[in-house]
């Protein structure tokens, strides 16, 4: 306490107001945080202005040189210098900042940009074209320009007249790679229109990093080519189409099956009326809808776009607008958890492509010379010829079959034949674990153990939802002491709670009683169990943690209730299992999100054998 405080001053200080320049390099400070900010604005004027291709260069991760080219509609040359001017738009009249259509509407980007670097606007509007250069919030007069349609903006030495700005920056590959990562979240909002994406460090035309041009056809297969071309082919095939709404918002998107899951949440794209956002309440919704079918060390995959009208969504709450508020947030959550949780169960036992191509890869052919015949598949009747040929017995095998298998009761002759089913019929079981089935397209592998955990879970599952979750009233009520504002929180969601088990009411001011819980879990910490509730509610807004703990306890259920690996099952029960996973939504990976079957094409199998 010896030294002065620093906040007591020997003089008074004196308000004053500060220049324009020191004005828009303090917005520039907000808005511009890095190379890919400044793209980011600059691409999203041009989607703006009505483009249908867009071309960004940039030079030394963005630090020299960013350069947007557009062909939009272009600004007359009396608007240019207003284009420069604060809080000067097009987007909106400012008679409501709710109702916006735009990605941009607050008028910063373009005098932030130019007084923090080297800014300048070539534009044609009609037959006339001119230009308007800025340098440190300095600005030159309009003058004649060549340019054929569209507009042009040439931004060099970002931060110079900010250098200690600079020494923030990244290496030039990680800002390289930030604006690559910009540019492909706006082309995925926007897949009728053309992106190209070049590296000009070099000087010349550079080298294209990323391009995608526009696609065609219906909104979802338009999405899909897009996809395809940002996220991979890998993602495209293994992505459930999303389609749901509820009381005027609307959800549309891919979302990848389980089984294509990811190490970190890097592949999780979402956009709300085609902006692209990272919001923590949506990302743990769409966490929240995986849960029951990833562990949790794995990250789902999905793209995800959400439009509702404008007055139901406020976009302005965020510098960079990257984060939204919602007027109800629940009912953009709950659309996401439900839309999500139904596609996967639609998709039944379907699982990822992806867990095939991992099986081939294990396999390691024998080093051989070269090839020095062809070897082709043979057909049904040269097959049946060929065993006619051979030892008594093998013409028996009919044409359907390739494997010795018991013939099948004369009842059931004129029944198709289970290897027309997705699952195909059991032919083998080897080392007690394994299910070996032949499908019409080629064979598929089945873990026992995790596919019959999975069918029971499930069918735990649908019992207690029939029957209600039986809860166990406490002899004596426990007691936990909390503010009151947890209190009052925990309240509003008090009848959510009690379907699951959990029954609460007050007990004085900062305290809450706990009278009733799931019977499932046993004995319950219920203060450490209203905590993490807390927690999750102050965090997202809304709680899965109670209905987590007893998914754990049925799951814990299953895997003791289910087929062990090492018994013995009959033909007639393998095919049974089978045909269970075909009716069971989500029977395609276990409770922990391995995959539970994989399949392999008969033309793959072919391939390691050199018969193609």
């Amino acid at each position: 306490m010896n030294s002065p405080s620093p906040n007591m001053r020997a003089f008074q200080p004196q308000i004053r107001q500060l220049d324009e320049a020191a004005i828009n390099r303090i917005a520039a400070g907000e808005v511009v945080e890095r190379p890919a900010s400044a793209v980011k604005e600059l691409v999203e004027n041009a989607l703006d202005a009505g483009a249908t291709r867009i071309e960004v260069s940039f030079a030394d991760g963005g630090k020299t040189l960013i350069r947007v080219s557009d062909d939009g509609c272009g600004m007359a040359p009396d608007q240019l210098p207003l284009a420069l001017a604060r809080h000067a738009t097009s987007k909106i009249d400012g008679s409501d900042l709710l109702n916006i259509h735009s990605f941009g509407f607050r008028g910063e980007a373009l005098p932030s940009l130019g007084a923090v670097g080297r800014l300048t606007i070539a534009s044609r509007a009609g037959d006339e074209a001119a230009e308007i250069t800025v340098a440190g919030g300095q600005m030159g007069a309009v003058k004649p320009a060549a340019l054929n349609a569209g507009t042009v903006v040439t931004l060099r030495d970002l931060f110079y007249a900010t250098p200690a700005r600079l020494k923030f920056m990244r290496t030039d590959r990680a800002e390289a790679q930030a604006i690559a990562d910009t540019v492909k979240r706006l082309a995925m909002a926007e897949p009728f229109v053309g992106f190209t994406l070049r590296d000009v460090s070099g000087g010349g035309e550079g080298r294209i990093v990323f391009r995608a041009d526009a696609e065609s056809g219906d909104l979802f297969d338009a999405l899909h080519g897009r996809l395809a071309r940002v996220l991979g082919a890998e993602f495209a095939e293994n992505a459930l189409r999303i389609e749901a709404t509820r009381d005027g918002l609307r959800m549309t998107g891919y979302a990848a099956l389980p089984t294509y899951s990811r190490g970190s949440a890097v592949a999780q794209y979402l956009f709300v009326n085609g902006r692209p956002v990272r919001d923590k309440m949506l990302y743990g919704a769409l966490r929240a809808a995986y849960q029951d079918v990833l562990s949790r060390d794995r990250h789902p995959a999905a793209a995800l776009f959400l439009d509702c009208d404008p007055t139901l969504v406020d976009v302005n709450v965020h510098p960079a607008k990257s984060e939204v508020r919602f007027r109800d947030p629940g009912l953009a959550r709950g659309l996401i958890v439900s839309g999500l949780r139904h596609a996967l169960a639609e998709a039944g036992h379907r699982a990822s492509t992806t867990v095939a191509g991992a099986t081939l890869g294990a396999f390691r052919a024998e080093p051989v010379g070269a090839r020095v015949y062809q070897m082709d598949r043979p057909s049904a009747q040269a097959r049946t010829l060929a065993y006619s040929a051979q030892a008594p017995g093998f013409a028996d095998m009919g044409a359907e079959w390739s494997a010795r298998v018991e013939a099948p009761p004369e009842a059931q002759q004129e029944e198709p034949p289970a290897t027309a089913l997705p699952l195909g019929a059991a032919r083998a079981q080897v080392h007690e674990n394994y299910i070996i089935a032949q499908t019409e397209t080629g064979m598929v592998i089945v873990d026992q153990h995790a596919a019959h955990e999975r069918l029971v879970y499930e069918r735990l599952k649908r019992q207690m939802a029939e029957r209600g979750i039986v809860s166990q009233a406490l002899l004596i009520p426990e007691i936990v002491d909390l503010s009151e504002a947890d209190c009052a929180c925990l309240m509003e969601h008090a009848e959510d709670l009690a379907r699951l088990g959990l029954a609460v009411e007050p007990f004085g001011p900062g305290s809450l009683a706990v009278r009733e819980t799931p019977a499932i879990l046993g004995q319950v910490n219920a203060g450490a169990l209203l905590r993490d509730i807390l927690d999750e509610l102050q965090d997202q807004g809304a709680s899965d943690t109670l209905k987590s703990r007893i998914d754990a306890i049925l799951s814990r259920v299953a895997c003791h209730g289910s087929v062990r690996s090492g018994r013995r099952m009959s033909a007639d029960e393998m095919n049974a299992l089978l045909r269970e996973m075909e009716r069971t939504p989500m029977s395609g990976q276990c409770n922990h999100g391995r995959p539970t079957y994989v399949e392999l094409k008969l033309t793959d199998i072919e391939r390691l054998f050199g018969r193609t």
